[in-house]
């Protein structure tokens, strides 16, 4: 007959339910995935962030402003007052381009201004102003980049939109129209259909920006046939409402007055556009809105959110981790 053996009197069950070994290698994984998530929390930061706040190659969207004002009707032979203006602005990416630059973003941009009587326009050219351009800039920074058949030559810190993270202090705008920057004062907070953004406010002072060979009548020199005449550009006021984070342009408002004056004149003798507000539609809003909300998500998730989460976690686990080592070393029953 087969006997069972009997526990020693000196044997004591061990009072951990999981046996000797199990503590000690839970306690090793908590300190290794607590070790981990901090390490890990800095790197998105300084690592993943950066990456991801880059703007795009592959972009092509279209932004749309409308106002009214006065135009120069080039069938009347003079300018008109209160018509609608529609100034249409598409941004497409040339992603060869980009991709061959290496760290450009390389966006070809053509700007339209139309009446009612040019819209829709089946040729652009009948608009009362067409302007192709190419802006390169360096994806991370936002600042212009001289390459890849850029045209004009355009500096700044913002055109088409702001560097990521946005500061409250000045910025140098580039006006496709001045061919030149202006100073952007900012003015603090204003919200776009429930969503705040950082606002921005300039004025452009009259300036020549060009010539144009036009008939003497038009700048009253009705006895020559032709003249070379100076182009003058102001602009009554830009405001701009823009994303903290992404720099991206929440709400755009401008003012311009585009004239004509006689060469060595001190007036303007004919007015081709002057407008006090031309500002984006209430759907070019929404979309710029909406992107914002998306992107701005983004970074914070992997700039803030999801970091501190890893920071916290990892600080627990770690700590957990190393008690139960710790002990664990020091207790002979879960130690062979």
């Amino acid at each position: 007959m087969r006997r069972t053996a009997r526990p020693s009197p000196d044997h004591h069950p061990s009072s951990r339910p999981f046996g000797p070994h199990l503590p000690t290698r839970s306690s090793l994984v908590l300190l290794g995935v607590g070790t981990f998530l901090l390490v890990l929390a800095p790197l998105l930061v300084w690592y993943v962030k950066p990456r991801a706040a880059v703007n795009p190659i592959d972009i092509d969207t279209t932004a749309v402003y409308t106002g009214t004002g006065s135009v120069f009707d080039v069938q009347e032979v003079k300018t008109v007052p209160d018509q609608k203006i529609t100034i249409t602005q598409r941004v497409r990416a040339n992603v060869a381009d980009s991709e061959r630059s290496g760290k450009a973003a390389v966006w070809d941009v053509t700007t339209s201004v139309d009446t009612d009587r040019t819209l829709p326009a089946a040729d652009p050219h009948d608009a009362l102003d067409f302007t192709p351009h190419r802006w390169v800039s360096d994806r991370r920074t936002n600042r212009p980049v001289h390459c890849c058949g850029e045209k004009p030559h355009i500096e700044g810190e913002a055109y088409l939109k702001f560097p990521f993270d946005v500061q409250k202090r000045d910025y140098r705008w580039w006006d496709n129209t001045l061919g030149a920057t202006v100073t952007l004062h900012y003015r603090g907070v204003k919200k776009v259909r429930g969503y705040e953004g950082y606002r921005f406010t300039a004025g452009v002072p009259a300036t020549k920006n060009g010539t144009r060979l036009v008939p003497g009548a038009i700048v009253d020199q009705p006895k020559r046939p032709q003249v070379v005449a100076e182009e003058w550009y102001s602009n009554h006021g830009i405001e701009l409402v823009v994303d903290q984070a992404t720099g991206r342009v929440l709400y755009a408002r401008t003012g311009p007055r585009q004239t004509l004056r006689a060469p060595g004149g001190k007036k303007d003798a004919a007015v081709l556009l002057d407008s006090r507000k031309i500002a984006f539609t209430a759907d070019t809003q929404k979309f710029a809105v909406d992107q914002a909300k998306k992107d701005s998500g983004l970074l914070r998730l992997v700039g803030r959110t999801v970091p501190t989460g890893a920071a916290v976690l990892g600080f627990v686990l770690a700590s957990v981790g190393g008690a139960l080592v710790v002990r664990g070393r020091r207790d002979p029953g879960t130690s062979h």
